[in-house]
């Protein structure tokens, strides 16, 4: 026996979905940021996409990344549930002037594609010297 327990709110979603053709659930590459040692980290979730699928390019400030994740029944087969996203996917970001976009460093493990892209050199904090009238110097600065 198979316990089933009914959720209102998620036939609404389904509803909605067909409705309008929006999603409810999250974005086909859900992903997280920040800052770590001198570099911004990009990780995307791409579960089930094979890495010759994957597709990065920069032109100027803006980074996209490009993603197939096929389908995997073969023809003529009945789907009892499709929630699985499949298809082609894509997402920009606008990268900041700060960011060294020569020096993008990319790694794909376990769907998880992750990006590290450096803080550019003039972009990173440095001390400026100031001399005084009488000749002393002092570094001023982070």
């Amino acid at each position: 026996m198979m316990l089933m327990r009914t959720d209102p709110f998620r036939e609404l979603d389904r509803l909605t979905q067909q409705v309008f053709g929006t999603a409810a659930r999250p974005a086909a590459m859900p992903m997280d940021a920040w800052q770590e040692d001198g570099e911004f980290v990009v990780a995307f979730d791409l579960p089930g996409v094979k890495m010759d699928s994957l597709d990065l390019n920069v032109e100027r400030n803006v980074l996209t990344v490009r993603a197939e994740r096929q389908d995997p029944t073969q023809p003529n087969v009945e789907l009892v549930a499709a929630e699985r996203p499949r298809g082609v996917f894509s997402r920009q970001l606008i990268l900041g002037d700060t960011l060294d976009t020569e020096k993008i460093k990319a790694s794909y493990d376990q769907g998880v594609l992750t990006l590290r892209i450096p803080v550019a050199e003039q972009a990173k904090p440095r001390k400026i010297e100031i001399q005084t009238q009488q000749g002393q110097r002092q570094e001023i600065g982070t």
